[in-house]
């Protein structure tokens, strides 16, 4: 190894660790900070975000990032230095275009926004949140100028989240999702006695949820040695390392889906972090993208974790848990009950066929208002005309409504479709695991998950920021990312369900 490559790789590690800090007290604000600590916090994390990202673009960086390549010209492409040099340049070349002052303000500002979110939300009170979202706005114009962006001022921000995708892409993709989910939502409108949910709102205690999703999430492949599950408003996932990943969620006894689905589908996101390659240098050592990222959680919530042969093993023993609830209940009402389609209000218990409804309205959204086409003061308004043009329901509140997701107090904007992304991907993988692997849907039926995840952690986790997210897609898969197997996915399941 260099001596160039060698003092890079220590400085990167530096400032690996003091992001890692920054991401332990981010979690810690949003799961045992007590409500005072917030301008405290925000000092903190405006302070230690601001010497990372000075050391980062730090010419000296520049320097060895130069040495470094010319020295190690002719590396294997897919060796660790040539990536990291690789990702690295990528990296800096993005980040010396943003000023540290303004990292460290919008570290601020999301430390601050984000207590007045949860009291806007609790209250239903958006003119309360207003002038943070304002802020928001404002402060991801200026990181987007500060990219920079030859179309869309939206480009620079999705680049962020889902490396070299373009606003023009993410709009063909919804218009492709529209023509082919609008009229299954139509067809399941007029088949809703089919599945109905109820027993899903009976009584489940709390204790017995969190013990039972905490088992499934470990016999799925959450190892929690090196991660564990705490309680947030927001349901999230954070890595600070490949042996330290925690996730969170949120508990209704009186609809049992949000948690237990809540946790599979952060689980995905963890187990990803867990399965990066060990010998990985500190910056590669994470997801590619958000979409790749939710493609993981998706995935193990939804294709394994509402699928007929997952339920096969584990309703026996849900129905134990709960024999008071679910001891008169069937498997196929219980299946169809966690598969019920239906619009509704809330984005992260949506189901397969509306959710990315609820994306496009989020996306469309930013656009209007980065744009300056629409005021903050007017987005609610402009939120639930388009619920109900795609969905055909309107919030009767804000909570139900522009409330519901913390991305924006978080200062994130850029960041709705990589879910919709992760949808289709997760289909697209699972479709070529199985043809890899024939024999996983059986072992999902026997609550046996080793052969899918082996498969990702081959294919997917071990990667980590290696490969640019289209890249490793094709890499995976065999071609780039596409929504047929998503789309034949939700017709053969929901039409089977819906009969149509």
């Amino acid at each position: 190894m260099s001596d160039a490559l060698q003092q890079l790789k220590t400085r990167l590690d530096d400032i690996a660790n003091i992001n890692s800090a920054v991401g332990v007290l981010g979690w810690d604000q949003q799961v045992f900070m007590p409500e005072g600590g917030s301008e405290t916090r925000a000092g903190q994390l405006s302070t230690l975000s601001r010497i990372a990202h000075e050391m980062f673009i730090d010419p000296e960086v520049g320097k060895l990032l130069a040495t470094a390549a010319t020295e190690s010209n002719g590396a294997d492409y897919d060796s660790n230095d040539a990536s990291l040099i690789r990702v690295t340049r990528r990296d800096y070349d993005q980040s010396t275009r943003i000023p540290a002052a303004l990292v460290a303000e919008l570290n601020h500002h999301s430390t601050m926004a984000h207590p007045v979110w949860v009291k806007a939300r609790a209250d239903n009170n958006f003119k309360l949140f207003a002038p943070y979202l304002q802020k928001t706005v404002e402060l991801s114009r200026r990181m987007a100028e500060h990219l920079g962006y030859t179309d869309r001022l939206y480009d620079a921000l999705i680049d962020q989240f889902e490396p070299g995708m373009k606003t023009v892409e993410i709009e063909a993709m919804y218009d492709d999702l529209k023509q082919s989910t609008v009229p299954m939502i139509q067809k399941i409108k007029d088949r809703q006695d089919r599945a109905n949910d109820d027993v899903l709102r009976r009584f489940y205690e709390e204790a017995k949820q969190s013990d039972f999703a905490v088992r499934v999430s470990r016999e799925l492949g959450y190892d929690f040695n090196r991660g564990r599950q705490d309680r947030a408003v927001h349901p999230f996932c954070s890595g600070f390392s490949r042996d330290d990943v925690r996730i969170t969620t949120r508990y209704d006894q009186h609809f049992l889906q949000a948690a237990l689905f809540g946790t599979m589908h952060e689980s995905g996101h963890a187990m990803y972090e867990q399965g990066v390659g060990a010998d990985l240098p500190k910056r590669l050592a994470t997801g590619t993208s958000l979409g790749v990222h939710e493609s993981q959680s998706r995935l193990w919530e939804n294709i394994v974790g509402r699928s007929r042969a997952f339920w096969t093993h584990y309703y026996p023993l849900i129905q134990q848990v709960f024999p008071d609830s679910l001891g008169d209940v069937d498997l196929d009402t219980f299946y169809r009950a966690i598969n019920k389609s239906a619009p509704s209000f809330i984005r992260v218990e949506a189901d397969e066929v509306t959710y990315n409804m609820h994306t496009l309205v989020r996306f469309e959204l930013e656009n209007e208002m980065l744009d300056g086409k629409l005021d903050v003061m007017d987005a609610p308004d402009a939120w639930n005309a388009k619920m109900q043009a795609y969905l055909g329901i309107t919030p009767p509140t804000d909570t139900l409504g522009i409330l519901q997701d913390v991305h924006w107090s978080g200062g994130l904007m850029g960041y709705f479709s990589t879910y919709t992304i992760g949808n289709i991907l997760s289909a697209q993988l699972y479709a070529k695991a199985i043809a890899d692997v024939p024999s996983i849907p059986a072992d999902i039926g026997q609550g046996k998950f080793s052969s899918l995840l082996g498969w990702l952690n081959t294919n997917v986790h071990a990667h980590g920021r290696k490969y640019m997210p289209q890249e490793l897609v094709k890499r995976a898969t065999g071609e780039p990312l596409n929504s047929r197997a998503y789309v034949q996915y939700l017709n053969t399941k929901y039409g089977e369900i819906y009969g149509f």
